[in-house]
């Protein structure tokens, strides 16, 4: 049995998906049932879209979706992967839904794009941004929030993203980012300092997953309550809270919440390495999940990854193998 892990934004890339399109007749169908769903080419966007292009909210969600979709179907349907739960990390979330059988493709392919138009207009480009934090402690990054907020002037700035162990991602207020990076004195901030701390900048287009998606989300509430949310084929752990769900109106509930709260992504995992689910398949594009569950326990898990047909063929093999 695996355990489908499903990534988000920061993964996507030229050419995403092109050789399940190439390879997989249900890959083939489940690009004609996306872009019909959008009224938009998606193969041109994910095989010839630049950079720039995929980069665009709107864009990276629906095309995130997409390629993760025909990525477990592939597994699911040529190879008879087996499936005992999923996570999603934050837009990663709904493909985990839609393969648990909770939401259907099309209807899930329109509501991310809506997210996506929703996450980008809620703030004006330039009033908002995202900071990773590498070698804080997760009640370091909450501390290091609030000295921000208290003597800037500025909010809101709060945690967004628990990746690993050693790197926090934070959201919020550009000013206070700003403030923050002129002033970040890790010996003045804190009693205990950490040994090194660092800040990097992302290139995001919006704060995402902090109170200032609170719009985004009002309009999710909308868009989600006015879908069907069925009970899940497996279960979930949900980035809202990291606790494993099946209802379909929990489900709905955790996702509407997630676009303006943090992605408990290191405490997701935790919950699957206490209940021994160790055998991990990226469904989707690049390696980011591969890497941050290396670093949360890469003893433990087994991430495969899935962004060519050789890693395919290697999961296939590993199957095989397996059940002799």
């Amino acid at each position: 049995m695996s355990t489908l892990i499903f990534p988000g934004q920061g993964s996507q890339q030229p050419g995403m998906g092109r050789f399940l399109f190439e390879n997989f007749k249900v890959a083939q169908e489940t690009f004609e049932e996306g872009s019909e769903a959008l009224k938009q080419d998606m193969k041109k966007l994910c095989f010839e879209g630049t950079e720039a292009e995929l980069a665009l909210t709107e864009n990276t969600q629906p095309a995130l979706l997409l390629v993760s979709t025909a990525t477990q179907r592939v597994l699911r349907k040529e190879f008879s992967v087996k499936v005992e739960a999923a996570a999603g990390h934050s837009i990663g979330e709904y493909a985990a839904l839609v393969a648990a059988n909770v939401i259907r493709f099309d209807e899930a392919m329109r509501a991310v794009r809506t997210r996506g138009q929703a996450m980008q207009s809620a703030v004006p480009v330039g009033q908002g941004g995202m900071v990773a934090l590498l070698g804080l402690e997760p009640d370091q990054a909450q501390i290091l929030c609030e000295y921000a907020v208290k003597n800037s002037g500025f909010g809101p700035l709060s945690p967004a993203n628990f990746n690993c162990p050693g790197q926090i991602v934070i959201s919020g207020s550009q000013k206070a980012i700003d403030w923050l990076k002129d002033n970040f004195k890790p010996e003045v901030i804190f009693t205990e300092a950490p040994r090194r701390a660092k800040m990097i900048p992302l290139q995001v287009s919006a704060p995402f997953h902090c109170e200032m998606m609170k719009p985004a989300e009002e309009k999710m509430r909308q868009v989600l309550t006015a879908m069907e949310f069925n009970k899940a084929d497996f279960p979930i752990v949900q980035n809202f809270h990291a606790k494993m769900e099946s209802e379909g109106s929990v489900l709905r509930e955790n996702l509407i919440r997630q676009v303006s709260a943090p992605v408990r992504w290191t405490q997701s995992m935790e919950v699957l390495k206490s209940l021994g689910h160790k055998n991990m398949i990226e469904c989707g594009a690049g390696k980011v999940l591969q890497g941050l569950l290396k670093k949360i326990d890469g003893e433990f898990f087994q991430v495969a990854t899935t962004t060519t047909l050789e890693d395919i063929k290697n999961i296939e093999e590993s199957l095989k193998a397996s059940s002799h």
